[in-house]
């Protein structure tokens, strides 16, 4: 073997990086070999995206230094980056949806002094690319018509199309069907046999076992541990992660209540989140519904529906039989409680303090002000009683809460539901997402205080793109595409196949997959 074929692909050496008292990176030290797929694990917080933002470019570390082919990488340069060979695919796309295929692989790939495009060159080299790694792509085709699965393979492609030798994948399998899944797996296999490396970041601690070579650790800003990955463990990664065992909670039958959400026939105008086209279903008291669907196909709009925020345009909503107007105060007033999509623009205000956040949907109840005048006494009461129960880790309640990791934003955010307003439990929980992008750890906290939630006598509703989530916890499961709803059925007559294929537009019952799976 030759010097240079024996050089790693990537070399970090003592990679270190603060953020003011935070030091996000400690003397990280990693080898990433050519045509080696490297798992990058860790809770929340413990320090993936700020080293994988420092591979790429957008933050200068403090310390240490970057090989890449065994030649230095400048800092915080990501043009550098892009030359040397690195790509990544985020776990949200940065595509046009109104562009076709083409202009988004070319854009900002040329320069702004050039009197004309050379379209006709990059078409050729996008479908040699295209057939040297099997992602087979109509290069006219409009972003905005695609599918997921479509969307991240143009993703894949605009890396290799620039020259990719090292591709970091974060959450690759976070938005996509079973079957599409496969076909990523299978993508990665043929990239993997063309010598190319990869970081593969992810949290389906299975999916990690099964693409890997070797996975690196990371706990609260360093590397802990390194392990290949034919001999280690689901149960062990996630002990590594977290410091300790991880016991995820198990769903139990029971029998359910009466209605508390009544969705019948109902559509709505089609907006940036979508549309509902004659949507129907039920949610009792004590059971978790969950609707599976690739993200795009009405999840958002039926969430909206569910908790005030959008009106029917035809059919009806009804909670406890009553019919309520799309005002949210009215169905926090019926102890509807929503945990939204996205924590970060939607479910907190990032500069206000944990304290103010915590009463934030509820501060105009008797429970928090009175004549006009916030009760601070009995709102930061209430946050630190709700700190303490869901073990949200800070450093005390007046902290921006743009500070907190997106678990302990997420369980300030479930706390917040659960509690309406330190009175009482809620009737009907809307959880949309609700574990999305989050570890091991949080998610098992996550999963075990909606079943605490639903086991107390609350209706859930949950819509994820999550099967394994729907699977462990759902009561019954319901595919949403294109704005339609399946019938919500118990978990147990569906399988991960038939439920992909239902999220796919499959009109075939989820039995018959069953029986032929």
């Amino acid at each position: 073997m030759s010097t240079a074929s024996a050089l790693p692909a990537l070399r970090l050496r003592g990679i270190s990086k603060r953020f003011g008292p935070l030091l996000a990176n400690d003397d990280i030290s990693l080898e990433l070999a050519r045509g080696e797929v490297l798992a990058l694990l860790g809770e929340n917080g413990a320090g993936k995206s700020t080293l994988v933002s420092i591979l790429f470019g957008h933050y200068v570390a403090d310390a240490g230094r970057i090989e890449v082919f065994g030649q230095p990488l400048p800092p915080g340069n990501p043009a550098a980056a892009l030359a040397a060979g690195i790509g990544m695919v985020h776990q949200h796309f940065a595509l046009a949806d109104n562009l076709s295929v083409l202009d988004n692989v070319m854009l900002g790939s040329e320069p702004l002094w050039r009197p004309f495009s050379r379209r006709s060159a990059a078409r050729r080299k996008l479908l040699d690319t295209a057939r040297r790694f099997g992602l087979a792509i109509d290069p006219e085709a409009r972003i905005g018509k695609l599918s997921v699965g479509e969307r991240q393979r143009v993703e894949i492609l605009k890396a290799l199309w620039r020259g990719a030798r090292i591709l970091i994948l974060d959450e690759p399998t976070a938005v996509l069907t079973p079957q599409e899944s496969e076909q990523l797996f299978g993508t990665l296999a043929e990239l993997i046999r063309e010598g190319l490396s990869l970081i593969f970041i992810s949290h389906k601690l299975d999916e990690v076992l099964r693409v890997s070579d070797r996975v690196a650790v990371l706990r609260a800003g360093r590397l802990v541990a390194e392990r290949p990955a034919r001999g280690t463990s689901r149960a062990e990664l996630a002990e590594l992660m977290v410091g300790r065992s991880v016991v995820a909670p198990t769903r139990t039958r029971r029998e359910p209540g009466e209605i508390i959400l009544a969705i019948d026939r109902v559509s709505t105008a089609a907006d940036r989140h979508g549309m509902l086209d004659r949507a129907s279903l039920e949610v009792r008291a004590g059971e978790i519904v969950a609707i599976a669907g690739v993200a795009g196909n009405g999840q958002e709009a039926l969430a909206e529906l569910a908790c005030g925020l959008t009106a029917a345009r035809h059919g009806r909503v009804a909670v406890s039989g009553e019919v309520l107007a799309a005002r949210p105060r009215a169905w926090i007033a019926r102890k509807v409680a929503r945990i939204p999509e996205d924590r970060h623009a939607v479910g907190i205000v990032g500069d206000l303090p944990v304290w103010e956040n915590a009463v934030s949907e509820r501060l105009h109840t008797p429970a928090f002000s009175r004549f006009g005048w916030i009760r601070r006494g009995a709102a930061r009461a209430f946050a630190n009683a709700l700190v303490a129960r869901f073990d949200i880790r800070l450093s005390g309640i007046d902290v921006p809460t743009r500070a907190l990791s997106g678990g302990n934003m997420q369980k300030l955010i479930l706390g917040r539901a659960l509690a309406v307003g330190g009175e009482s439990a809620p009737l009907l929980i809307i959880a949309n997402q609700p574990t999305w992008g989050l570890d091991i750890g949080a998610v098992a906290e996550i999963h075990r205080r909606l079943l605490d939630a639903a086991a107390g006598g609350a209706a859930v509703l949950m819509i994820s793109e999550d099967l394994d989530e729907i699977m462990a916890i759902a009561d019954r499961v319901a595919a949403i595409f294109k704005g339609r709803l399946s019938a919500a059925l118990p978990v147990e007559q569906w399988t991960p196949a038939s439920l992909g294929l239902a999220m796919a537009g499959d009109p075939v019952a989820p039995a018959e997959h069953a029986d032929a799976a």
